[in-house]
């Protein structure tokens, strides 16, 4: 009976004592996985294409991610403005790491934004013309053979039942196997899968917009052509949104008229589609409308608002324009959307580094980070610290485009820089910074 209390008290004063040893650790170590973040920013990353490590470098640089690529950023937004795939050598590390940090920034209040790019959508559509090998050679898996195989028997069978199709052909598809394999090499049809629309990467890359607003800044992967402008940026995104459905729709239907194989590619499916019109004009068989109907509207693709040369995701006119030309059609596009700034890739820039233009209005961001594709290309990002700070972000330095007071430190407020796009050599007068935090460390230039 006296015992007993003894023995309780022992007890609790030995888990007390456990206690007061788990605090002191945890005191000692620090937090765990909360990190404080830094100050409110959004960091803009331009064209990827597959150039996996120095993707990671420069997330490193910016203070986005740790060395096991986790987010670090803490509430900062994060966009990349497409064109994550394509000519270089890891394009699914690429992609499977946006997907991770799309997940986890959430965690600590921050953002990641991916918008389509040009080659996105090529992928989407089956324009494999920058796909290289090595790309393919990443979805194979000891299944490929077989899956190769049947594919090509399945192809054989195709052009069995399509005789009078392939004589309108203006040039004749792969006549032996070995040429079907050389052109379909392992990986292949599993890449077609992935980029479906409900795979892996397919049903991500379809989610994206192709313009976002932040903040006042808007972001993209080409460019908003002036007489574009008259569009708002939410149905800018719902009628590629919708052309992207239309495309997966029609291409159904005309795989359920065996009329093409799930892997055949966008050019391929061109010349059948065509081929075949000129077969049902010299058939005395009554024509199918609603299947001719089908036909021409999936021909009328090229001239799409996510695939013309003016539209969002191909424009180049922020590149190729004269500052004088430029300058007042900037100003229009910024006006027509209450905006303050554009920042786009799509375009390489001379040199390896972001380009302001018109006045500061306009950032150019792609900078050739494949340098194996782009000789003098290297990684870069664009910092804006708050509403009026610019920085650009390289793995060896810091420069401030635009400081707080709406000047250039680069180029005096022109908005060009020296030795690029217009030819016109101003004395280049930047700060350099030391590395650091997002947003942190910077001061303005002299």
């Amino acid at each position: 009976m006296v015992r007993a209390p003894v023995w309780v008290s022992a007890q609790h004063l030995c888990i007390f004592f456990v206690l007061v040893l788990v605090l002191a650790v945890e005191a000692w170590a620090g937090p765990t996985n909360v990190p404080a973040g830094p100050p409110e920013a959004v960091v803009a990353i331009g064209d990827v294409h597959g150039d996996f490590d120095d993707f990671v470098a420069i997330l490193r640089r910016t203070g986005l991610t740790d060395q096991q690529n986790h987010w670090t950023g803490g509430k900062t937004t994060f966009v990349q403005v497409g064109d994550l795939l394509d000519r270089g050598p890891k394009p699914r590390e690429v992609m499977d790491l946006m997907m991770a940090l799309e997940k986890e920034a959430p965690q600590t209040g921050g953002r990641v934004v991916a918008l389509l790019g040009n080659h996105e959508m090529m992928n989407i559509m089956g324009d494999l013309r920058y796909v290289t090998p090595v790309n393919y050679a990443s979805f194979a898996d000891s299944n490929s053979e077989k899956r190769q195989k049947d594919a090509y028997d399945e192809y054989m069978k195709w052009r069995g039942s399509h005789a009078a199709l392939l004589a309108e052909l203006p040039q004749p598809m792969e006549l032996t196997e070995a040429e079907w394999m050389a052109r379909h090499p392992a990986g292949f049809i599993e890449q077609r899968e992935a980029f479906g629309p409900k795979g892996q990467y397919g049903e991500w890359v379809r989610g994206h917009a192709a313009v976002a607003e932040i903040d006042g800044i808007i972001f993209l992967h080409g460019g908003i052509h002036p007489e574009l402008a008259k569009t708002k940026l939410d149905a800018m995104n719902k009628r590629i949104h919708d052309e992207i459905k239309a495309f997966d729709a029609s291409k159904q239907y005309l795989q359920n008229e065996k009329l093409i194989l799930p892997f055949f590619t966008l050019q391929e499916i061109y010349s059948v589609l065509r081929a075949e019109i000129t077969v049902e004009l010299k058939s005395r068989v009554p024509a199918n409308n609603e299947r001719q109907a089908k036909i021409q509207e999936f021909l009328k693709n090229q001239d799409w608002f996510s695939v013309r040369v003016d539209g969002p995701l191909w424009f180049r006119g922020y590149d190729q324009w004269s500052e004088e030309e430029g300058a007042p059609q900037a100003s229009k596009v910024l006006e027509a959307y209450k905006a303050t700034h554009v920042v786009v890739g799509h375009t390489v820039q001379k040199g390896g580094r972001i380009r302001p233009r018109f006045g500061n209005k306009v950032f150019l961001i792609d900078t050739g980070m494949l340098s194996s594709y782009y000789p003098g290309g290297r990684a870069s990002a664009l910092e804006i610290c708050g509403d009026a700070k610019f920085i650009a972000v390289y793995l060896d330095q810091q420069v401030v485009l635009l400081d707080s007071t709406g000047s250039s430190p680069q180029d005096g407020g022109s908005g060009e820089h020296p030795l690029i796009g217009n030819g016109a050599k101003v004395s280049e007068k930047v700060a350099v910074l030391p590395a650091g935090g997002i947003c942190s460390g910077t001061t303005a230039a002299p």
